[in-house]
Order: structure tokens, then sequence, then C-alpha cells
């Protein structure tokens, strides 16, 4: 089995995205079952890393769409 890298730690992702697709990643590997006990532990912890930046970064764009919909939340609608 190919080693990867250890998954860095708190280092701030580039944007939501990269955040969404390297929490993706990581729930891959973590479902594997083929991590290491230590490795899976650092992933775990940067997995919840992760998801407290995309949570802080959908509550932040969430308090700009009530700003912008002067303070009227409307459900949003996907085209």
């Amino acid at each position: 089995m190919p080693k990867t890298p250890p998954p860095p730690t708190g280092t701030e992702p580039a944007s939501y995205e990269d955040a969404l697709a390297e929490l993706e990643r990581l729930v891959s590997e973590l479902e594997s079952g083929q991590l290491p006990l230590d490795r899976l532990l650092q992933s775990y912890q940067r997995g919840a890393q992760l998801l407290t930046y995309c949570r802080g970064r959908l509550e932040a764009v969430e308090q700009q769409v009530k700003v912008l919909e002067d303070g009227q939340l409307k459900p949003w609608m996907q085209a």
C-alpha cells in the first residue's frame, strides 16, 4: 500500500471548496479502515478542524445574505 503524507494540522484552507475537498478525502481514508492508529487520530482531528472552518464560512455567508435581504431571511433558491 502506498504511503500518503499525513494531513497538515492547524493550517487554514485556501477556500471553502478546498476545505470540503480535503474533508471528503479524509472521510474516504477513515472509512477505508486502512490507517494506522496514530494517523487515524490525526485525520480525525484534522477533519474536526475542517468541519469547524466550513461551518464558520457557511454562517458568515448566511449573515451576509441576511444583510443583503434587509434583515428578511428568505429561503435559498438554487437554480
